[in-house]
């Protein structure tokens, strides 16, 4: 039976990443040796470091001015490195989710923090609108995709302050004006590589204006200077990851990737919409995510949602049960999920609704 896989994180990678990753895990770059084993110095490494960041930079149109990092510890370690490096008194947050909410907590520890909107009233289902930034705040903080409750900026935000994004699960989904952007940082295992490696792109002159001395580890500006060599990077997610922007670009890029995760989308949707057993946790239909599809049983058929879990389970729907926050089921869109995957769980679900 053929797996349908729908999780979240660590999430599907393309098949070409997979077998490319594989073959080097055996012999990479005529070495004899495993990609595992070599040095991050020798001259196979450095160009694969240098191939990914290029075409990195290619495939979002990255202006001059910026850098792009491969670096370990996680987004979460983003949390408290972009404060660290940024907040000299005031940053603003805008809190769509669980992340977003813990991003904003850590920044508290480096100064004043404004929440300038949040959806927590709602249990995170849905993207607040109309709020004011502070003309102070050293910069506004987003987190444009929130995998645990379904809802996504879709759009480049015009702001006055420096913007910072958390792009961790929907980076290379559309295209971005990373002219608007201070920062960009995210997660590599949902959208891009195993995980084990986070990405950041960086102006660089907004770097070492704090004030404050930071820890060499913590300082972008370290890892600008020695082109993500500082110390070891994570290499197996590394050489992944360059996979996966090769076979972005062979699929036409970011633009096309956009038109194909929107098809993805309106199909499930659509079927969420109209089959009367289920409803979309996201009524707001341009707040919902292209990532991550999240839906539950319709109130009259709340018994029905671990049978329908064990439905689809039993006929190759991997990983579609929904985060303790919100229950349900979540369909995870990414990039490299084919539209026959979809077609395949929208297919269960009318089987299940003739079933009852």
């Amino acid at each position: 039976m053929k797996k349908h896989n729908f999780y979240a994180g660590p999430s599907i990678l393309p098949e070409y990443t997979i077998k490319n990753t594989a073959e080097a895990v055996l012999d990479f770059a005529g070495t004899g040796l495993s990609v595992m084993e070599v040095s991050h110095r020798g001259k196979e490494f450095v160009a694969v470091m240098e191939e990914a960041q290029s075409l990195f930079k290619e495939l979002l149109d990255i202006p001059q001015g910026y850098e792009v990092l491969f670096l370990g510890g996680g987004a979460s370690t983003q949390f408290c490195m972009v404060p660290y490096n940024l907040l000299k008194k005031k940053a603003a947050y805008l809190n769509t989710g669980s992340w977003a909410s813990k991003a904003l907590k850590e920044a508290k520890l480096f100064g004043e923090v404004v929440e300038v909107a949040s959806s927590k009233d709602s249990n995170y289902n849905y993207i607040p609108k109309g709020y004011q930034v502070p003309d102070d705040a050293d910069y506004l903080h987003i987190t444009t995709n929130n995998t645990i409750y379904g809802t996504e900026i879709k759009e480049d935000l015009d702001v006055k302050v420096p913007l910072v994004a958390d792009m961790s699960s929907d980076i290379f989904s559309r295209p971005l004006d990373v002219s608007k952007y201070a920062l960009i940082y995210g997660g590599a295992q949902k959208n891009l590589a195993p995980a084990g490696v986070t990405f950041v792109v960086v102006k660089t002159d907004i770097l070492g204006k704090t004030g404050r001395e930071i820890p060499t580890i913590l300082d972008y500006r370290t890892h600008v200077e020695k082109g993500s060599m500082f110390n070891t990077p994570p290499v197996l997610p590394v050489f992944a990851a360059l996979q996966t922007l090769k076979w972005l670009k062979q699929q036409g890029g970011v633009a096309a990737m956009q038109k194909r995760n929107q098809e993805k989308a309106a199909l499930l949707y659509n079927e969420i919409d109209r089959n009367k057993l289920f409803k979309a946790t996201v009524t707001n239909e341009e707040d919902r995510s292209l990532m991550n599809i999240c839906f539950v049983m319709n109130d009259d058929y709340a018994e029905l949602e671990k049978e329908f879990l064990d439905f689809a389970t039993g006929r190759g729907m991997i990983g579609i049960k929904g985060h303790r926050s919100v229950g349900g089921f979540r369909a995870s869109t990414y990039n490299a999920l084919p539209i026959e995957s979809v077609k395949a769980l929208v297919e269960t679900m009318q089987e299940f609704e003739k079933k009852h």
